[in-house]
């Protein structure tokens, strides 16, 4: 629709521009639906600009502020094609977590980054603000780097594979996973992690698996993976892929991150840890780890400039550590109401809360830790007790 005749400054511009745009990916009414024509017969030259404005704006906000529904939401569509190609990627192997931030506490994360972008295609994910989105990178070196990597034999390193792209969506394509399996035999010390949304385990159950590797499902309600977490394996898939890998003795974990609030979505979301506690002996589980929406500008940004129908950003905003997510109280809620479903798991199987305020600990858990480095140290404890127990059965 052609607003020039509105005199708008090019901030407000910009405004109606992103309103303009999340209203689609919403599935909500488009702009020159809601417009409020009937303000011109009241107001005039900038203080019908404003007036335009003001209304616009509140039922934005109406719209954040009410909850979530996928009612007949639009079925993803699956036009992307996506290649495949080997980089050269210059430095060593090992890197540190992307996302850490001095407001929030961190586990200091260590990764391997052996596929550069991801297949999935989940309307929240920040990797696309990192990677060109269709092309898929292998690191043609990376079975050198990681035979040339040194550690410290006396230190305990977690490693994880998961943060540029899903660990085991691609198999052992290009040989990645021939060259983590060997990497982990090398090195005992240390807890390599394999995160995923996938049920491609075939090489894992074809293969002796060291002790050391940890196999984690990052889990969503199958709303959230029906209309967000396009391409992926269902809930059931995930689960069950769990499951086989549990029954083999490899250790498995689970990351509810994000917690995607909803309509109804807590009373969901408790059916999944419910059917976890029934599927699974703490013995198999390692950790499970908690997590919300969290959003840094071009992530938002990107995410806009796709226009993929998401309700991911029909979500009330507030500033936490410089980052757009869910307001505290909020935040409480959720973790709490998962850590309390948990409890017959507490004393057995490490849970945690990634990459948020260090005040939620204590109202979540009733504990915190006073640094990251301590959280570290009782992280690694952790499991490498559940893999040290492990190599003795």
């Amino acid at each position: 629709m052609d607003i020039s005749k509105y005199n708008f400054t090019v901030a407000q511009q910009a405004i109606l521009k992103n309103i303009q745009t999340d209203l689609k990916m919403w599935n909500e009414k488009p702009l020159e639906d809601i417009w409020p024509y009937h303000l011109e017969e009241k107001y005039q030259h900038k203080q019908l600009s404003k007036a335009i404005m003001r209304y616009i704006q509140d039922h934005y906000e109406q719209l954040k502020a009410k909850p979530n529904r996928y009612d007949n939401f639009p079925a993803y569509d699956n036009s992307r094609k996506i290649s495949f190609e080997t980089i050269e990627k210059k430095g060593v192997a090992l890197g540190a977590c992307p996302v850490a931030s001095e407001g929030t506490r961190c586990c200091n994360l260590l990764t391997l980054d052996a596929v550069e972008s991801c297949g999935f295609d989940c309307s929240y994910c920040s990797i696309q603000s990192f990677y060109n989105q269709n092309k898929i990178g292998f690191d043609k070196d990376f079975k050198t780097k990681l035979q040339n990597l040194q550690l410290d034999p006396n230190e305990i390193y977690h490693i994880g594979t998961g943060q540029s792209s899903d660990s085991l969506m691609w198999g052992n394509k290009e040989g990645i996973l021939d060259a983590l399996f060997e990497f982990a035999r090398k090195n005992p010390n240390v807890i390599l992690e394999f995160k995923t949304k996938s049920d491609n385990i075939k090489y894992l159950l074809e293969n002796d698996v060291p002790k050391n590797i940890i196999v984690t499902w990052s889990l969503n309600t199958q709303t959230i993976i029906d209309n967000e977490e396009h391409l992926t394996a269902s809930l059931d898939k995930r689960i069950s892929s769990a499951r086989a890998l549990a029954d083999k003795g490899v250790l498995v974990g689970f990351h509810f991150h994000p917690i995607v609030v909803y309509d109804n979505y807590l009373a969901e979301y408790e059916k999944i840890y419910k059917k976890l506690i029934d599927t699974f002996s703490v013995d198999e589980v390692v950790l499970v780890s908690l997590g919300t929406l969290t959003f840094i500008k071009p992530v938002i940004q990107k995410l806009r400039q796709r226009e993929l129908k998401s309700k991911i950003l029909q979500m009330p905003f507030e500033n936490i550590n410089g980052k757009q997510s869910y307001d505290l109280e909020t935040k409480k809620q959720m973790f709490k109401h998962a850590y309390d479903s948990f409890k017959p798991w507490h004393k057995d199987v490490y849970f945690y809360l990634c990459m948020e305020a260090h005040s939620l600990w204590k109202d979540v858990f009733g504990y915190e830790y006073a640094t990251n480095n301590q959280m570290e140290d009782m992280m690694k404890m952790s499991y490498m007790n559940k893999i040290r127990k492990k190599n003795v059965t």
